[in-house]
């Protein structure tokens, strides 16, 4: 059966009554050529599609759902980040969400996700806009091709092996009729690996969702999922050194992890098995506000190789991208294959992180720039997953807004967070990984008032940490959450270790570490009952010094 048609029998399988036109797995010039000819984007001056995605310009976290069905919900954390919808609804959204799709011309990816051919997951997009299924076989692995010794047979048939993204982006939800919250939806149906999308036209829902699913399945077969980045230069048996890095948006997990002298795994998704770590995806998905051939030059060249994909930037009449500008939002994205990075790993795995890193990107300017953590303050912290944001979008809003994110990416964690921090746990312990804690945020005073670190500072310290030149180093006692810092730090001026004498005004400093030292607390109480004594004790206790 031609591969056509069988996408659209397995959509008959799903409730299809119709025979729209469907365009399957299409190469990138053929996917921008569709979308160029339906008007749903526009070329740069350098031939890189580049389109908007209308009124949504990031995730909509409160309008995702998973289906509460006999098969899963004993294993789902329910709560604000998985919040709940009835198989009822789901059916009777998913009949209308196939009749939309059945006016449309469409077009469909098949794919996997994950490196290791042990724990992949089949992915199959169908999207009614070109440029959305591009955007799929830019984020995903393609099958017999980056990765040959894959299984084609996981394709054969009218039903994939794997789960199922129809991405209906001009489809609106009745929230009434359909359970939702708004017009709106991103709905997982666990057991029956089936994700509805609609209401919306960012591309990263549809790479989210996937990521979501493997966080629900991987724990089962022992497999840590896990948002990071991921780099390495080479075998730990011949000397080579494995990094992760954590962090929620903005905190340089991207950036920090495009390093020219070390192979990058990836930019955001991993697995950490028994035998090391692997790649979910196929390509990456990075900011580019502010980019720049100087700051990131991978990821710029990458920006501008044909095949890339620029999200909601701003070009102008010669199409030149102007990388600086806010008008659309701060989030402009390109999403582009990993293999745009000259230094990428073409296998996308390695052996066990010698390393953990978490990114955090503190705009009270309290935290230290780098620390090393015990087990205990490494459990605290990932289940935390602290960050700041700086409300720049926000008209009238100066002060800067905690956010705690469990394990680093709260949004996609399907099951209760403590399962991952268990998962994290017994890693460290086996595998004896070293864990540190990194400031990318501020320095000197709150946003508004100091400066943010200096990423030549943060990369100094990053190579640092990777090369062992902090193992063993003299440390001093930070105040505010027992942390151990280095007293010096190759490349870092040694003034800018101790955060409080970076204050001109040390009580202000104070009265900002005790804000922020209740804002720990009042959140970790969630986890309070869940963890041992000595992870509890691991965070904030101890008055800022006077």
């Amino acid at each position: 059966m031609p591969r056509t048609d069988a996408v659209l029998a397995h959509l008959r399988t799903l409730g299809l009554d119709a025979e729209p036109t469907l365009h399957h797995n299409l190469d990138a010039a053929a996917l921008t050529r569709h979308a160029l000819d339906r008007g749903e984007g526009r070329l740069t001056d350098h031939g890189v599609l580049y389109a908007s995605t209308g009124a949504y310009t990031g995730r909509s976290p409160e309008d995702r759902f998973i289906v509460r069905e006999p098969g899963t919900e004993a294993e789902v954390g329910w709560g604000k980040v998985n919040r709940p919808i009835d198989e009822a609804h789901f059916d009777a959204l998913l009949a209308r969400v196939l009749d939309h799709l059945g006016t449309r011309e469409l077009f469909s990816i098949d794919a996997v996700a994950g490196a290791d051919p042990r724990y992949r997951l089949p992915v199959r997009v169908v999207a009614e806009k070109a440029w959305h299924a591009q955007f799929a076989a830019n984020m995903f692995i393609e099958p017999n091709g980056q990765y040959p010794e894959h299984d084609a047979s996981m394709f054969a048939g009218d039903t994939p092996r794997g789960f199922t993204v129809l991405s209906a982006c001009s489809f609106k939800a009745d929230p009434e009729r359909d359970g939702t919250r708004s017009d709106v939806f991103i709905l997982l149906h666990l057991t029956r690996r089936l994700v509805l999308i609609g209401g919306t036209e960012y591309a990263g829902e549809i790479k989210k969702s996937i990521f979501s699913a493997l966080n629900f399945l991987l724990p089962r077969h022992d497999v840590f999922p896990m948002h990071c980045s991921a780099n390495t230069t080479g075998d730990a048996a011949d000397g080579g050194v494995t990094a992760v890095f954590f962090g929620l948006s903005g905190t340089g997990k991207t950036t920090i992890s495009a390093d020219a002298r070390r192979t990058l795994i990836g930019d955001d998704e991993h697995g950490w098995s028994a035998d090391g770590v692997f790649n979910f995806e196929g390509g990456c998905y990075a900011k580019t506000i502010r980019l720049s051939p100087e700051g990131e030059p991978e990821i710029y060249a990458a920006s501008q190789t044909p095949g890339s994909i620029l999200e909601n930037v701003i070009v102008d009449e010669n199409g030149v991208v102007d990388y600086d500008s806010e008008v659309i939002t701060p989030n402009t994205r390109v999403s582009y294959p990993i293999g745009f990075i000259p230094n990428a790993s073409e296998s996308g795995v390695a052996g066990h992180p010698q390393h953990v890193v978490f990114l955090t990107a503190d705009a009270f300017g309290v935290l230290p720039p780098v620390a090393k953590l015990t087990p205990e303050q490494a459990m605290y912290h990932f289940l935390s997953g602290y960050t700041a944001k700086v409300a720049g979008t926000e008209r009238g809003v100066k002060e800067p807004k905690a956010t705690f994110s469990a394990c680093f990416g709260g949004p996609f964690m399907v099951r209760p967070a403590t399962d991952y921090a268990s998962l994290l746990g017994e890693r460290l312990r086996e595998h004896g990984a070293h864990c540190w804690l990194v400031n990318t945020g501020w320095t000197g005073g709150p946003y508004g008032t100091g400066h943010r670190h200096h990423l030549a500072h943060t990369r100094a310290m990053i190579e640092a940490v990777l090369t062992g030149a902090l193992d063993g180093a003299e440390t001093m006692p930070e105040p505010i959450f027992g942390l151990a810092v280095p007293t010096a730090v190759p490349g870092v001026p040694s003034e800018i270790l101790d955060t409080r004498s970076t204050w001109a005004d040390t009580a202000a400093f104070d009265a900002q570490a005790s804000a922020l030292q209740r804002m720990f607390a009042e959140n970790f109480e969630a986890f309070a009952d869940s963890v041992s004594e000595s992870v509890r004790q691991a965070g904030p206790r101890l008055e800022p010094a006077a």
